[in-house]
Order: structure tokens, then C-alpha cells, then sequence
């Protein structure tokens, strides 16, 4: 079956129409106000989140391990925004169960691991030691 032509042209001028208006865009489309490569890593943040302690730069450096870039591996972070207090606090008791530490050698292994050094103060002293 055929369409009368005006048919194929009002379909032309619709389809056509939208695109000639739309601005270029650099960035990908995104949902919710997230890239694709950002809503990705927000996912793997929460998961490495699920399952160990991090600092921030801890966790940005994973991600960017995983092959996120740096600019979605950070976005991804700061959306989830963790308490970095909480997260030097289970990473304190982390190392504890596995060795014995000093209180401020484990302020230190913390400072090392990327948290500053008020949470990793904050982190021991939540361990009693």
C-alpha cells in the first residue's frame, strides 16, 4: 500500500523538523541528569561500598582502575557521597581484624589508604584503641 503524498511529506516535515531545531549537544543523552558512563559508576561505587570501606580517593582510584574515566569515576563518588567518617571508622576495624596496630600507626596505614587525617582520627578512635 501507498501513501498519498501528502502523507509522506507531513511524516518528512515531523521527522526532519525536531532535528533541524535540537542543539548540538557534545554530551551523550542522558536520564535522570546522568550520562551513561556516570549512572555505571554510581552502581559499581555502591557495590565496592557494599563490600569494603574507602576512602574517596580510595574509591575514585578503583573506579578509574575498572576503566571509568576520572571525571565519571569522581562524579560517581560524590554522588553517593558516603560518610567518610563512617567509612575510616570500618576500615579502621578492618585492619584490626586482621593485625595489631598502634593507634596512631593505624591513623597512618588510614592516611595512606586517602583518608585525611581528621577521619582517620575519627576512624581509630571509634575502634577504642
Amino acid at each position: 500500500m501507498t501513501l498519498p503524498p501528502e502523507t509522506v511529506t507531513v511524516a518528512a516535515t515531523v521527522t526532519a523538523e525536531p532535528q533541524a531545531s535540537a542543539p548540538a549537544r557534545a554530551e551523550p543523552a542522558t536520564t535522570g541528569g546522568m550520562t551513561g558512563g556516570q549512572r555505571n559508576a554510581v552502581r559499581a561505587a555502591e557495590s565496592y561500598l557494599d563490600i569494603s570501606a574507602f576512602s574517596r580517593q580510595g574509591l575514585i582510584d578503583q573506579l578509574e582502575f575498572e576503566g571509568y574515566t576520572t571525571e565519571d569515576a569522581t562524579f560517581a563518588v560524590d554522588y553517593v557521597s558516603p560518610d567518610w567518617n563512617e567509612q575510616a571508622a570500618l576500615s579502621a576495624e578492618s585492619y584490626l581484624d586482621l593485625t595489631a596496630f598502634s593507634r596512631q600507626g593505624l591513623i597512618d596505614q588510614l592516611v595512606f589508604e586517602g583518608f585525611t587525617y581528621e577521619q582517620a582520627q575519627y576512624g581509630v578512635a571509634q575502634t577504642g584503641i
